[in-house]
């Protein structure tokens, strides 16, 4: 008998102009849970989809309990036990849970889909993991964690032995956090083996076994979680140290750039913005903490003109200005990036090119003519400044990384040399060596005056990079706290939980 559930020898795998795996090895043991690390591009993403059976290696084995498995599609894969949760949720919104969970294999009677007893099958499973969801709720209905919570049981209703997680806890609160990592814990006690995708390293110790890093396509080690310190995975990850991983110089500025009053979505049903207010100082980042659900990106949306309907006053440089759409934010040097890149921010089939500029169109079209050089150029200036790894300008987007990916997004907004830049997520699915960078541009920016708004579940990356925080709970304000006022995260979560404010938000 094998000691590994699954072993992945010498896979590799290229693309046009870029060879995404070469001669990597994966090691997997049953009952254990197992990172994969490594900056975006290191090639996480593509060895998932050779042992899912999306893509198909020009060399190197896979064995599942030491024998030799051909996979040859996501079918083959299902069958050999393997299933994947991807970052980006496959569910369909408009059918319920149980739809969901054997969409493809329903349950037939003698007149069609039994659907009794698929609900029933289906509530079963959700209370084996004590989840609270009604198997006929509609997906559409859920939060994003409830939906990672059904694609968990959808995953483990196929018998599978080995689980694959990426990036699972990208969209969810701490506590949500804790119970997904009890669930992984339960299910690595049955046996079943765990391959975790994160690019956040305080998860390492609390829920893994044993790391295995990829760096440019290639394998570099596998360690002992428990005895291997964070710095020594950073630098296997980077290929060096990060001497500096938060970058932030504080300049105090009096002047108030941005000023908004008692702003509300204008919703009479599920409102989620309740008269909030604050200012944006010249040169500073402000952050916005929160649980998910508080509140925090629809507040944004509203400043941003993205939400009709919406009332309360806003003021930029002193005078009031009124924001109907997106267009007359940009006009007033307002720019957002918005915090799901899938569904609001990328045009994936267009290049880096086109994504890049779209919004800056009057830069290098006058008419009908179209200035190509000066198109080029600003592509170039911000494939540069946001150090982004693209074979060309002409390569399709959806073919970059994640992180690559975002630093299209946020270099597309610079392009429009805003005053002030709203950052939603800014670093969600973003490896640590493009975190610093983007970092390090974040406290350039401030330099040049720019004022960022920074919206992030990430606790450590608002308490390093803010100068001041605001938190916010159920639609409301809940406080605001100074960088050199004691800012931590017992603070933050204080405001964000109301155990400060007794359970009423100001």
């Amino acid at each position: 008998m094998s000691e590994y559930l699954l072993e992945m020898k010498n896979i590799c795998k290229s693309f046009p102009g870029v060879k995404a795996l070469q001669k990597v090895d994966f090691q997997l043991k049953a009952g254990e849970i197992h990172a994969l690390l490594g900056e975006n591009g290191a090639g996480k993403s593509t060895l998932i989809k050779v042992l899912g059976g999306i893509y198909h290696p020009e060399e190197g084995q896979i064995w599942i309990d030491g024998k030799e498995v051909a996979i040859t599609g996501v079918n083959s894969a299902r069958d050999n036990g393997i299933s994947i949760i991807h970052q980006e949720l496959v569910l369909v919104p408009h059918m319920t849970v149980a739809e969901n969970i054997f969409l493809g294999r329903e349950p037939m009677g003698k007149f069609g889909v039994n659907f009794g007893k698929m609900i029933a099958d289906a509530q079963k499973m959700l209370d084996q993991f004590d989840l609270g969801i009604d198997a006929e709720t509609q997906i559409a209905n859920l939060s994003i964690a409830q939906q990672q919570m059904v694609e968990i049981v959808k995953a483990i209703s196929f018998n599978c032995r080995i689980l694959v997680m990426d990036e699972p806890t990208s969209s969810i609160s701490d506590r949500e956090v804790a119970h997904l990592f009890e669930i992984m814990r339960n299910l690595a006690k049955q046996g079943v083996g765990i391959i975790y995708i994160s690019h956040k390293m305080s998860e390492l110790n609390e829920v893994c076994d044993r790391v295995t890093v990829l760096r440019d396509g290639t394998y570099v080690g596998t360690r002992e979680v428990a005895i291997t310190p964070k710095d020594d995975l950073i630098a296997m990850m980077v290929g060096r140290e990060l001497d500096q991983y938060y970058t932030r110089d504080h300049v105090k500025s009096d002047e108030v750039v941005l000023k908004c009053v008692n702003i509300n979505d204008g919703k009479k049903n599920h409102q989620r913005v309740k008269d909030v207010s604050f200012e944006v100082h010249r040169g500073e980042i402000v952050g916005f903490a929160g649980l998910v659900g508080a509140g925090r990106s629809e507040t944004m949306q509203c400043i941003f003109g993205l939400t009709p309907g919406s009332t309360g006053e806003i003021y930029l440089e002193g005078k009031q200005v009124h924001i109907r759409n997106a267009v007359e934010a940009m006009k007033q040097g307002i720019a957002m990036v918005p915090e799901n890149r899938k569904l609001e921010g990328l045009y994936h089939v267009q290049s880096v090119r086109f994504n890049s500029t779209i919004e800056v169109l009057d830069q290098f079209i006058n008419h009908l003519n179209v200035n190509s050089k000066r198109e080029a150029e600003i592509t170039q200036e911000f494939i540069d400044k946001m150090n982004t790894k693209t074979p060309s300008q002409e390569q399709a987007v959806t073919n970059l990384s994640g992180g690559n990916q975002q630093k299209v997004m946020i270099g597309r907004w610079l392009a429009t040399n805003p005053k002030i830049l709203i950052l939603d997520e800014p670093t969600r699915g973003v490896d640590v060596g493009a975190k610093a960078e983007i970092y390090e541009i974040m406290n350039e920016l401030t330099k040049q005056g720019v004022s960022i708004i920074m919206i992030s579940s990430e606790l450590p990356e608002i308490i390093n990079m803010s100068d001041r925080v605001y938190v916010m709970y159920e639609g409301k304000m809940t406080g605001c706290i100074s960088y050199d006022e004691g800012l931590s995260q017992e603070a933050i979560m204080k405001l964000a939980t109301l155990e400060s404010v007794g359970g009423k938000a100001q």
